[in-house]
């Protein structure tokens, strides 16, 4: 008679039957991995704590965390800045001529991320909205260079109705482009809309601390963009 072997059994006979190979392991218990995961989770946590703070955040914990603790993060910061000054070559937006775009554009995404909005010659709402985010975004990431063209003055023929187009350049290559603001949030796109854009390209780390601030100018803008677009206040930089 066949006697049936129950292999998640605590037996001596189980025991026996695993040390020849002829039942499998029993299976571990996940929980001490788990709780083991969660508690590593949690220091990591705790030691990553201040990774978000810029130097005047990190000045305020004086009377709550060690100074030594502290030291390391100020060091950090300032480290993270100077790279960012060093970098920072661009910090406007450069208007493109057709002549001079091999040069401005595919020749210098050899050292840099550089985006070029294709925009509108009229009253498009959304290439107005596109317009003033490279202007503060070209301020704030010094580091990328934003270019910017009139459509039509760029390829011929080109459609209105694709304004704006924005196209990301790296290492002489198209990396992405986007045609209209479709994909991101239409009129309503916001300066956030687009720093993740930048991350998701790996144009910006997730870690970069001008990410972290939003200046008073930036709120307003925002709360700016749930009023109705007035497009005849918009000046056509390209008449």
């Amino acid at each position: 008679m066949q006697v049936e072997v129950n292999p998640n059994e605590d037996t001596e006979w189980n025991d026996i039957l695993r040390q020849h190979g002829i039942i499998p392991e029993k299976p571990k218990d996940p929980e001490p991995l788990i709780q083991e995961a969660l508690i590593a989770a949690e220091h990591r946590a705790h030691e990553n704590r201040l990774e978000d703070k810029d130097i005047d955040e990190l000045d305020a914990l004086e009377d709550e965390e060690d100074e030594d603790f502290l030291q390391q993060y100020r060091q950090k910061r300032l480290a993270e800045l100077s790279t960012l000054q060093q970098t920072s070559l661009f910090n406007q937006v450069y208007p493109l001529q057709k002549v001079d775009y091999a040069r401005e554009v595919t020749e210098a995404s050899n050292s840099a991320f550089v985006l070029v909005n294709l925009t509108s010659q009229g009253a498009n709402v959304e290439s107005r909205v596109l317009t003033e985010l490279w202007r503060q975004l070209a301020t704030k990431f010094g580091d990328i260079k934003f270019c910017e063209i009139r459509a039509d003055m760029c390829i011929e023929g080109y459609p209105e109705k694709n304004t704006p187009t924005i196209l990301v350049y790296k290492d002489t290559e198209i990396k992405r482009q986007l045609i209209t603001l479709r994909e991101l949030n239409g009129p309503r796109t916001k300066v956030e809309d687009l720093e993740k854009l930048l991350v998701d390209l790996g144009a910006l780390k997730e870690s970069d601390v001008r990410l972290k601030k939003r200046s008073d100018s930036m709120d307003d803008y925002r709360n700016a963009g749930d009023d109705e677009l007035n497009v005849e206040d918009y000046d056509d930089d390209w008449d």
